[in-house]
């Protein structure tokens, strides 16, 4: 869904005050020191999109799938059917992550909404406490066991202002539980997405997280509030193969600057292979997947993707995701 107009000059002028002041007003540490460990709700960061993934989450130019409700809302605008989207993660210590989203473009609105739902839940975990025996403290288990949920749920809605340029913005509920303890709050995302139209070369500036802080027993913390600017671009265009470089840079809240580098390559449009690089990370780097196309009816197809992620000293991630456009 495209709307063009003869006004994109004035559009663009209007963006770039609007980006402009969101900067300005950033909170101070955004642009400091590291500061890990001073925002709560990170559940936010963990990737939802294994084929995102693959490319080491240099994804916010490309975007093109549902599961642009999470990497960028204006790249919403490059659906043109119905697209549903699960994806599971096997996280480290048994911690299981799922995601499911639905993206419809609706032409009343002239754009497309879509909707999301995130659910990391960290399954029974024992309580222990302490006996001191002899010289020093032995773990002990009491029987009891206590439960870490965190979720989200999220509306977006995105609009093409010119054939080349599109806006989206995404409104989430946010909630944490803990035990007995639990603390709510929202956030939003704004995306941009500029397509030039000459080999695939598009440009995304997205701000993410951005809402007040959340309070969980009496104490306050900051959302995980990250500025990302990316790229990509078509290297290789021909009827059977197309291969995509895909580049990324954020400046997270709580931590320095990010940077993530992917590639994409597709054979027939039906089978694809990826390998990313994500940089100046905590514990992850490198990362890679693949992923099927399988069209069926007049203008339907399902995709089955996987990734692996590089998890440092803890272990390795993996992550599937299952799409039906329709």
């Amino acid at each position: 869904m495209r709307c063009t107009g003869r006004h994109s000059t004035g559009i663009w002028a209007l963006w770039a005050v609007i980006v402009l002041v969101l900067i300005v007003n950033f909170p101070g540490d955004l642009y400091g020191q590291a500061k890990v460990g001073t925002a709560g709700a990170k559940f936010l960061d963990i990737g939802i999109s294994a084929r995102a993934m693959g490319m080491g989450e240099a994804y916010s130019a490309i975007a093109n799938d549902v599961s642009a409700v999470y990497y960028n809302p204006a790249g919403l605008t490059q659906l043109f059917s119905r697209e549903a989207m699960f994806t599971h993660i096997d996280y480290p210590a048994d911690i299981n992550y799922e995601f499911a989203a639905i993206a419809i473009p609706v032409e009343a609105l002239a754009g497309v909404v879509g909707v999301g739902l995130y659910n990391l839940n960290s399954g029974d975990i024992p309580l222990t406490g302490y006996d001191y025996v002899g010289d020093g403290p032995n773990g002990s288990f009491n029987g009891e066991y206590f439960r870490a949920v965190d979720y989200a749920m999220s509306l977006s809605y995105a609009r093409s202002l010119t054939e080349h340029f599109s806006l989206g913005g995404t409104f989430k509920i946010i909630g944490e539980y803990y035990d007995n303890e639990s603390a709510k709050g929202w956030a939003a995302d704004v995306g941009t997405l500029y397509d030039t139209g000459y080999r695939g070369f598009k440009i995304a500036i997205s701000i993410v997280n951005f809402g007040p802080d959340m309070k969980m027993v009496q104490q306050g913390y900051p959302l995980p509030i990250n500025f990302k600017f990316g790229s990509s671009f078509n290297f290789i265009e021909s009827p059977d193969h197309l291969a995509v470089v895909s580049l990324e840079g954020a400046h997270p809240s709580d931590n320095l600057e990010q940077y993530n580098a992917g590639l994409e390559y597709w054979y027939l449009d039906k089978f694809s292979v990826r390998v990313g690089e994500r940089f100046n990370y905590d514990s992850d780097g490198f990362t890679a997947g693949a992923g099927l196309k399988w069209p069926f009816g007049e203008s339907s197809e399902i995709r089955v993707d996987y990734s692996y992620q590089d998890f440092g000293f803890l272990r390795e991630v993996h992550r599937f995701s299952l799409a039906v456009a329709f």
